[in-house]
């Protein structure tokens, strides 16, 4: 390809891109980073840049994260063991204050660092200054939470103000005020349905939901959630997936129009599934 031909494939891309451009514009947009997609460089390099794009032509973009990787390895570095159940992690007092720790004091400031160094305004926000919680008693994972209140001021205001929310998925006890931790897809879905954001997105190290876990071309490109009882049953949403689809369909269920699962290990692959035709992950509708 000669120097034309590329000029005029990056100006494809750019007219394929516009009327998303203009229509998002001034739209709230979250996005949800995966613990396991902050461990490789390159990857989450990719993801801030796209965000530092959405948030350049105009998009408000809100950022939840996990940190689950970061998390393992805070834990059996003080001599602990992690443990799940049914994809949650359990947590008592000695591992929540690791969580707690390693999501405000390592992984949050890192995300709010790599978007000002690009330019962005960004800030923290400690997810038990957002989300009330109350405990997960079915099983008992300590203290693990689900959310039973949102308070969206603090996010808002750093919207409108133009600075980029990142927020830790902790929560505040209803009615011991104990700190709790919260499964990152569920306090995402719970603030995407409170702000009525426009697209909610899911980076994940995973190209999306597959029929088969260990073939990527069996890979969801739309999934309606009149399917997701079926597909339960059959088997095909399991484990950790499971309060990832679970928390889509309850924001769809609240009104959010699409959530999009994206593969974080393909390049810019946020940009791909918001700005263009295809997309590239799996993308769940009514």
């Amino acid at each position: 390809m000669d120097k034309f031909d590329t000029a005029m494939a990056k100006a494809a891309v750019l007219t394929e891109a516009l009327p998303y451009i203009i229509d998002f514009r001034g739209s709230i947009v979250l996005v949800k980073i995966g613990g396991s997609v902050m461990e490789i460089e390159k990857n989450l390099d990719s993801i801030m840049d796209d965000i530092t794009f959405m948030r350049s032509v105009g998009m408000k973009v809100v950022i939840v994260h996990g940190g689950g990787k970061a998390i393992s390895k805070a834990l059996r570095e003080s001599g602990h063991e992690p443990q799940f159940v049914g994809g949650m992690r359990v947590t008592d007092e000695t591992t929540m204050e690791i969580v707690r720790k390693t999501l405000n004091n390592v992984v949050n400031p890192d995300l709010v660092r790599r978007l000002l160094a690009r330019g962005i305004n960004a800030r923290p926000i400690h997810g038990n200054w957002v989300f009330g919680a109350e405990k997960v008693t079915d099983p008992d994972r300590g203290y693990v939470g689900r959310v039973v209140s949102v308070d969206a001021r603090p996010v808002m205001e750093m919207l409108d103000a133009g600075i980029i929310p990142v927020v830790t998925p902790l929560g505040t006890g209803a009615t011991d005020q104990h700190l709790y931790n919260i499964n990152a897809d569920i306090a995402a879905a719970a603030l995407a349905k409170v702000l009525k954001v426009r697209k909610f997105a899911l980076v994940s190290d995973m190209p999306g939901l597959l029929r088969n876990p260990e073939d990527e071309s069996s890979l969801f490109s739309t999934l309606h959630v009149s399917s997701v009882a079926r597909l339960k049953a059959d088997g095909v949403i399991s484990g950790g997936m499971l309060p990832k689809i679970d928390s889509c369909v309850e924001a769809i269920e609240s009104g959010v129009k699409k959530v999009h699962l994206v593969d974080g290990r393909m390049a810019h692959s946020l940009l791909l599934e918001i700005f263009t035709r295809e997309g590239v992950g799996t993308e769940i509708t009514e």
